[in-house]
């Protein structure tokens, strides 16, 4: 190749090129109309965004001093009418829109189909607490749906590595951006569900709407809800909110901030284990201490010391048993004496054969009383007794004519029958 003296600097270039543009007047105050894409609202005021539709896209940016005459706020996904003018940024050697104003043309299809979604998502249930699973402390397995390579998996993996080496880490390679992206995240997140993982984290780096759309499709949503596993989405920047945030059991700012979430810190945790060795440390020598103490009480106690006092009480306690015992016996024995002493004075002993006669002469004269109430020496005196059927007669009305009687005399029994009454 021919070396001479025409070659130029890219930035000689790129200054020719943007004192080209800077002076044309038709690019002075241009209009155009856009979706508003990967929007970021800068802590100065700035806005920084792109301008989009279905052919192209042009980088914008729109100053505080004309930010403070925006009565809304732009968001991704906004149909927008601004005017400005076209210059070229000359660190990149990108064109750029400089936006002096800019008003709402109605909202893009891509917000709309994402708010229409999340709020059909919502009135089911999925982004409510109750479902939402916790996630494991102190993890063994964590799996991780997004693309095998780019910054995403790197952040994710050397962050573990870092804060827990000894979590295995598995990656689960899927598309994370296009048309078949949402059914590969889908399959890759049901196939994690099967390897017995205590977390999944499911995400992908930053981007615009478009690129982080198969996060917001509802297929995605679904799996992520019906995943056992607890799932953390970790889905573009900390301003990037996909459906797949909402659904998810928690959700991180970054992929960094998943695997923070997911794993715990190394050093946090020795500094928790040298908290319990010093509290349970601690614990031991309490209860040497306090053991000790008892067992120094009871060396110092009376009855170590004096252990005949043990044996002296008892025995006093058994002499005072022994003595009540002997009084109480001889109590009741002298108790019987008197009673005895008053039997033996008593006039039955004294005069026996009297109160046998007194007796004696009671049970004849009973004998007498009986032996003239005796029906049978009735009978010897010439009376008799009529029975029917085995009960007295005692009145005439009580048999009729061929009655069969029983007639009982001293001597003994007359069976006859009634053939005449008569009545007095």
């Amino acid at each position: 190749m021919i070396m001479n003296n025409n070659y130029i600097t890219v930035g000689a270039l790129t200054r020719y090129i943007k004192y080209k543009i800077d002076n044309d007047i038709n690019l002075q105050e241009v209009y155009i109309k856009g979706e508003i894409s990967n929007f970021k609202h800068h802590t100065r005021g700035h806005y920084y965004f792109t301008i989009k539709d279905e052919e192209s896209r042009i980088s914008a940016i729109m100053f505080s001093s004309n930010t403070k005459n925006i009565n809304f706020e732009p968001v991704d996904g906004m149909k927008v009418l601004v005017k400005g003018r076209i210059s070229v940024f000359e660190s990149t050697g990108n064109y750029q829109i400089y936006v002096t104003s800019m008003m709402e043309d109605g909202i893009g299809n891509l917000y709309a189909l994402y708010e229409e979604l999340k709020n059909k998502l919502s009135k089911e249930g999925l982004f409510d607490q109750t479902h939402k699973k916790s996630i494991p402390k102190i993890p063994k397995r964590v799996g991780v749906v997004t693309a095998k390579t780019g910054a995403a998996i790197k952040d994710i993996i050397s962050t573990i590595n870092r804060r827990y080496p000894l979590c295995e880490v598995i990656l689960f390679p899927s598309l994370v951006q296009g048309k078949e992206a949402s059914s590969d995240i889908v399959k890759n997140i049901r196939i994690a569900d099967t390897y017995n993982l205590d977390t999944l984290i499911v995400g992908r780096g930053g981007g615009s709407i478009e690129d982080l759309w198969a996060f917001n499709e509802e297929i995605v949503a679904r799996a992520i809800y019906e995943c056992n596993t607890p799932v953390i989405s970790a889905v573009g920047h900390e301003i990037d909110f996909t459906i797949a945030d909402f659904v998810a059991d928690v959700r991180a700012a970054t992929p960094t901030g998943a695997a923070e979430i997911a794993v715990p810190s190394k050093d946090e945790l020795k500094k928790v284990i040298e908290q319990y060795k010093l509290r349970l440390n601690k614990s031991i020598k309490n209860k040497l201490d306090n053991n000790k103490n008892y067992l120094n009480k009871i060396l110092d106690s009376f009855i170590l010391k004096n252990p005949m006092s043990i044996y002296e009480v008892k025995e006093e306690k058994l002499s005072n048993l022994i003595e009540r015992s002997k009084n109480s016996i001889l109590n009741i024995i002298s108790s019987y004496k008197i009673k005895f002493d008053i039997l033996k004075s008593s006039y039955i002993f004294l005069n026996p054969k009297k109160i046998f006669e007194n007796k004696y002469n009671k049970y004849t004269n009973l004998i007498n009383k009986l032996e003239i109430l005796n029906p049978l020496n009735t009978l010897k005196r010439g009376y008799s007794i009529t029975k029917k059927e085995g009960k007295i007669i005692n009145n005439i009305k009580n048999v009729k004519l061929k009655d069969k009687i029983n007639i009982t005399l001293n001597n003994g029994i007359i069976k006859a029958e009634v053939l005449q009454i008569k009545e007095n």
